[in-house]
């Protein structure tokens, strides 16, 4: 099959949706399936406001009609809500192909933290935007009924996986906090304000923290724990050699869908420690590779205690080929008379 991925998160970004996209590529060429793409890359751009990172795509209808007619694809993913999603949805409404989309990011609740935006508001809009497509993917089970509750229907289960050859148990320290003393306490992702990272740095904690990652509040949390060892961004390789050199990951994020480091964490033997809402509740509730709890401090402390051997073998339950598996089976095929339709009239 022959799968075009239309995202507006792209290299140089970072994060979930980029990590994920990445991971489905790879198993979906393993398996004999070619994936093309649309990204910001072949746009011209502007900056997010208040988001510098993320790259918004000016004016992209008519080049993205033409590149899916000149794809001639089998079927297509709308992988975000920006710009290029929304030139797609438009493209594909217009020429009667059908879609699937994915709630990667709880942007209400982002947009409210960022910007002050009524929830309300962006709420409306997911409901326009994901409303016309043939299936809605949704990472979990807690997913599935936000989703539901503000109206959205036909949702599908997608979930995530781990890359478990390279996220795995490493031998010695990473470089970056081997004079750190221990207990060590980390945290990976995105630094801006609705992954609440406020809230791990200001616990009071033995031994040192670490924060991995780049973002809007980077300098600001720099100035305000000049105590806390930032290590910005780390490549696969040197960020396994981290989380192996700590003792417990902490997850303060209560916006994420899904949080594709935890599984990283676990995967090489760190335990978790995150507040008991979705997002971890799915990924680790109920596992003994984790501690949730509303106190995060309590939480991590207690995760200590954890062993290593424990969070490895609950990281083992995922795995990017199953979920590339379900992804591929979720898709909707065009319909080769709709696609010749769609080509003429782009031309």
């Amino acid at each position: 099959m022959k799968i075009l991925i239309v995202t507006d998160a792209w290299h140089p970004q970072v994060n979930g949706v980029v990590r994920t996209i990445e991971a489905t590529a790879r198993e979906l060429a393993a398996a004999g399936h070619v994936c093309t793409y649309i990204t910001p890359q072949s746009f011209y751009t502007l900056p997010c406001p208040g988001y510098s990172e993320i790259r918004l795509s000016l004016l992209p209808y008519r080049r993205v009609a033409k590149t899916i007619a000149a794809e001639a694809p089998d079927a297509i993913h709308l992988a975000t809500e920006g710009p290029l999603g929304q030139a797609a949805r438009r493209y594909c409404l217009r020429h009667g192909l059908p879609f699937t989309t994915a709630y990667h990011t709880r942007f209400p609740q982002y947009l409210r933290a960022m910007y002050g935006v009524p929830e309300r508001w962006t709420y409306g809009f997911l409901r326009r935007f994901h409303g016309a497509a043939a299936r809605v993917l949704s990472p979990t089970g807690e997913m599935d009924r936000d989703l539901a509750a503000i109206g959205i229907e036909r949702i599908a289960r997608w979930t995530r996986g781990v890359d478990l050859a390279t996220f795995s148990p490493q031998a010695g320290e990473a470089p970056a906090v081997a004079d750190l003393p221990r207990p060590r306490f980390l945290y990976v992702g995105r630094v801006s304000v609705e992954k609440n990272i406020g809230a791990f740095l200001a616990l009071d904690l033995p031994g040192s923290k670490i924060v991995a990652g780049v973002g809007p509040e980077l300098e600001r949390l720099r100035r305000l724990h000049p105590e806390v060892r930032f290590v910005g961004l780390l490549e696969r390789p040197a960020l396994a050699q981290l989380y192996s050199s700590v003792d417990a990951f902490v997850f303060p994020s209560r916006t994420d869908t899904f949080g594709l480091v935890l599984l990283e964490a676990l995967a090489c033997g760190t335990p978790v420690a995150a507040y008991p809402v979705a997002g971890p509740l799915d990924v680790v509730g109920g596992s003994p590779a984790a501690c949730l709890n509303e106190d995060l401090r309590r939480a991590t402390l207690r995760a200590l205690r954890i062993d290593r051997a424990l969070c490895r073998a609950h990281a083992e339950r995922y795995s990017w080929r199953a979920a590339t598996e379900q992804f591929v089976a979720l898709q909707e095929r065009i319909e080769r008379g709709s696609a010749v339709r769609a080509i003429a009239q782009a031309a």
